[in-house]
């Protein structure tokens, strides 16, 4: 019988304020990978833009681990692509498990992803789901705040990663650096406590969102309006351009009506913050 797999990986965003390359969470927007031994390489997908060859990255990361020769990638995918919602990441962590899983290699999946992906947050939360605090050595993961949903807003300008890194300075100042230690432990504590004031408090940034602002200025506008429109608070999602509002469950809808309003120029979609990883099964 010939292998054949699915792995479904969730989206992710990024950053989460003052957490920058280290702080991320799962989304409920999910890509889809199925392999399947056919006899011919092949690529098939109803994704705008994205390579039906070997440069496509879901191969390129399967690659990393076994020839592709023989199989047939069919992907299909909720995640935008240039959003700053780890389309990347999800790709490279579903090829990778496919051929881990179809190939029983019992890889280190995590290492290869954080190579290929050049940065560890959105990979560590697409490979294990909920919230991930990352460092040198590894990826720590724990559950969402009981309670705790969002609401995404798109800006209909993609930003590219590169040109987001790029904007960045090589070093910041103290008093920077200091403010994000602080805030971003703030935000810890209180996801651990389920504590939306110390949640909305902490995800206060001075590293990375104010150098891009340039790149978004969209999407800033509309953080600086986050309690306004009734949300704990708001984010630029990785490198951007989408916006992640923080809401408790009971402010959810207010948010997304008022963005609807709002933020007309936008997709505007409900999202959950999830405790799963990427899934793989037999078919």
């Amino acid at each position: 019988m010939n292998r054949r797999r699915l792995v479904r990986v969730p989206a992710s965003s990024a950053n989460l304020g003052p957490g920058y390359d280290c702080l991320a969470a799962a989304l409920s927007l999910h890509l889809e990978l199925e392999v399947e031994e056919t006899g011919d390489f092949g690529v098939e997908s109803d994704i705008d833009g994205i390579p039906l060859d070997r440069s496509n990255l879901c191969v390129q990361a399967f690659e990393k681990l076994h020839s592709a020769d023989g199989l047939t990638f069919r992907i299909s995918s909720q995640i935008p692509l240039a959003a700053g919602l780890g389309s990347s990441a999800a790709a490279i962590v579903a090829g990778l498990m496919a051929a881990d899983h179809m190939y029983e290699l019992a890889a280190s999946v995590y290492p290869h992803a954080v190579e290929i992906e050049g940065h560890p947050d959105n990979v560590a939360a697409a490979l294990h789901g909920g919230f991930v605090i990352c460092t040198p050595q590894g990826a720590q993961r724990f559950e969402p705040a009981p309670g705790l949903e969002g609401v995404i807003a798109i800006p209909p300008d993609p930003v590219a990663t590169l040109e987001a890194r790029a904007a960045l300075p090589a070093t910041v100042p103290l008093p920077d650096a200091v403010h994000n230690v602080a805030h971003a432990s703030m935000l810890i504590l209180g996801l651990a406590k389920d504590d939306f004031s110390l949640i909305g408090a902490g995800l206060a940034d001075r590293l990375h969102q104010g150098r891009r602002a340039h790149l978004y200025p969209r999407s800033i506008e509309l953080v600086a309006r986050a309690e306004e429109l009734g949300a704990v608070g708001a984010t630029i999602s990785g490198a951007g351009p989408t916006v992640l509002f923080w809401c408790h469950w009971q402010q959810t809808g207010g948010v997304f009506e008022a963005l609807q309003t709002e933020a007309a120029d936008c997709q505007v979609r409900r999202v959950q913050f999830v405790p799963g990883g990427a899934d793989v099964r037999a078919l």
